[in-house]
């Protein structure tokens, strides 16, 4: 007799499920019975596609990096277009829009996942290394146009518009740092350089 419905592509509907929960109720309010329930299956589906819940959180957390690299190819795309700084205020909403933070707390807070990330991925917290490198990436080609002075650090800058934002989300209500803190600090941060 079967035990239940066939369920099309578990994989992604629990990733999907993970993440909605992380935004909702961040890295505590995620558990394998909050999963199961968000993603409407049975807890015993999480563990027919993974070997325990660790397992699981490091496969979303590199698909959600990998995720992080097709945003980057499109954050290019608007290099010289609109401002510099109206595309670095969307690209940061988009990333402090996305579960970048949670990742970080959640491998700060279980050792066990960020030994597992470490043997995958050596460097780094994933989607945050991401989400600087395709900031870096998008500054790099904005130097090339002119738009940025030809000696500015993309790479530095990068970093700084990523510490300062996630400072201001940190100490804020929970939320999402609003579009109007964003671009004070993409104006703080980038000003010196923009051309």
């Amino acid at each position: 007799m079967p035990t239940g419905v066939a369920i099309r592509d578990a994989r992604e509907q629990l990733f999907d499920a993970a993440e909605r929960i992380l935004l909702r109720d961040g890295p505590n309010g995620l558990t394998s019975r909050s999963l199961a329930a968000e993603a409407g299956v049975a807890k015993g589906v999480l563990h027919r596609h993974f070997a325990d819940f660790d397992a699981f959180l490091v496969e979303l957390i590199l698909d959600r990096a990998q995720r992080m690299r097709a945003q980057s190819a499109l954050l290019q795309d608007f290099a010289g277009t609109a401002t510099v700084t109206d595309n670095l205020v969307a690209a940061l909403a988009g990333v402090f829009n996305s579960i970048a933070v949670h990742v970080m707390a959640l491998m700060v807070a279980r050792d066990e996942l960020r030994r597992r990330i470490r043997e995958r991925r050596p460097r780094g917290f994933p989607v945050i290394a991401e989400a600087m490198r395709m900031i870096a990436s998008y500054l790099a080609a904005e130097r090339d146009l002119g738009r940025l002075a030809p000696d500015a650090d993309a790479d530095m800058l990068a970093l700084s518009l990523l510490g300062t934002s996630h400072l201001d989300y940190a100490g804020g209500d929970g939320g999402s740092p609003d579009e109007e803190s964003l671009r004070r600090v993409v104006v703080s941060v980038i000003g010196g350089a923009l051309r």
